[in-house]
């Protein structure tokens, strides 16, 4: 048994390399050019971690010293079982974490790919609300927002992906009871794209921790 130790927006990150291998790969004829490209791709999914023991760094370098497109998938095939999944979360956690929504449409909670999720998401179509589960610290965090589609393409907040937007609004709680603030961003409408596009949790952790000050 493989130890996890790849979240969901770094797989996605080495994903990008690879892509980038593979496109090099089966374009590119010049040797000098395949051995910068594979060097920079295997530097750059090691530059992906903060921390390595010497045999993830090793594994993570493997990436560098494929030279056929059938090799670079089945490494990356082979780097699933390394994914660290979404901590398992009950229906009951999730109502606790939004008190305040009656009749609570909650997600497939079955059907759910847990080792690529960042963060679980979806939208309540009937009022048009956006909800986010997040782990931190051992703990759930619950952001929930009214999303209005915008009917256009840009690039979304949380994984910078160009797709169909919605501006997700959130309301928070001010210095007084009666004193309210809130916050928007441009984000993706699509709940599971969004999940595998995200290489970086940068942007989506400082929107969500700034709705719960």
């Amino acid at each position: 048994m493989q130890t996890p130790f790849i979240q969901n927006h770094q797989f996605n990150f080495i994903q990008k390399q690879a892509d980038f291998l593979l496109k090099t790969l089966r374009s590119v004829v010049d040797r000098k050019v395949l051995e910068t490209v594979r060097y920079t791709v295997g530097t750059n999914a090691v530059g992906s971690f903060n921390e390595l023991t010497p045999d993830q760094k090793e594994l993570l370098e493997q990436l560098s010293t494929y030279d056929k497109p059938h090799d670079v998938q089945l490494y990356m095939n082979q780097l699933e079982e390394y994914l660290i999944p979404f901590p398992e979360v009950s229906a009951k956690q999730i109502q606790k974490l939004f008190p305040k929504a009656k009749k609570l449409k909650l997600p497939d909670l079955e059907s759910m790919d847990y080792a690529h999720t960042t963060y679980l998401r979806w939208i309540d179509i009937a009022t048009s609300r956006l909800f986010i589960v997040y782990p931190h610290e051992g703990k759930f965090l619950g952001i929930e927002g009214r999303i209005t589609a915008t009917n256009k393409k840009g690039y979304c907040m949380f994984c910078h992906r160009h797709q169909e937007l919605g501006f997700f609004n959130v309301k928070m709680k001010g210095h007084s009871a009666d004193n309210f603030a809130s916050i928007g961003q441009y984000v993706c409408m699509d709940n599971k794209a969004c999940n595998d596009s995200i290489t970086d949790i940068t942007m989506l952790e400082k929107f969500l921790f700034s709705t719960v000050k």
